[in-house]
């Protein structure tokens, strides 16, 4: 999805979606032959059901029927982030310290771009991971990609 078109629909869904009492985790969007997907992911603490997920895609598809943003055909889907959640801000980070993530960055460093290990903090600039017995810092703005591992 190209940067401007995802920065839109981050700016008009999530506060939508947290006035709805949910946290948008990750919007992706994918053009297909035919029509497109947009795919929402939202978490509550006392976590998500279908009929929350109804009830944000319905929300969420009148607001984008005004300000209709997608200029071609789409499908709209909402779902729970399940268990390989996408980490996407520093607050995502903070939650799941101790947990195990994979990080892929934008730019390789030392020929590596994947890394997989414990998150062991979070900070203002970026987040430390124990891989492979080493510690690795890494900024936030060099995150291509973050999710929970199995």
């Amino acid at each position: 999805m190209a940067g401007a078109l995802r920065e839109r629909l981050l700016t008009l869904v999530e506060p939508l979606v947290a006035r709805l009492g949910f946290e948008l985790v990750e919007l992706e969007y994918g053009g297909g032959h035919r029509r497109g997907v947009l795919r929402l992911f939202i978490d509550a603490p006392q976590g998500v059901g279908l009929e929350d997920c109804e009830r944000v895609s319905r929300e969420v598809s009148a607001l984008l029927d005004v300000a209709d943003p997608i200029p071609a055909a789409y499908t709209l889907e909402v779902s729970s982030p399940g268990f390989d959640r996408v980490l996407r801000t520093p607050e995502h980070f903070g939650r799941f310290v101790g947990s195990r993530v994979f990080v892929e960055l934008k730019e390789p460093r030392d020929g590596r771009r994947r890394y997989t290990g414990t998150l062991l903090s979070v900070g203002a600039e970026g987040i430390a991971l124990a891989v492979d017995r080493e510690q690795v810092a890494v900024g936030f703005a060099e995150i291509g990609k973050a999710r929970l591992a199995s």
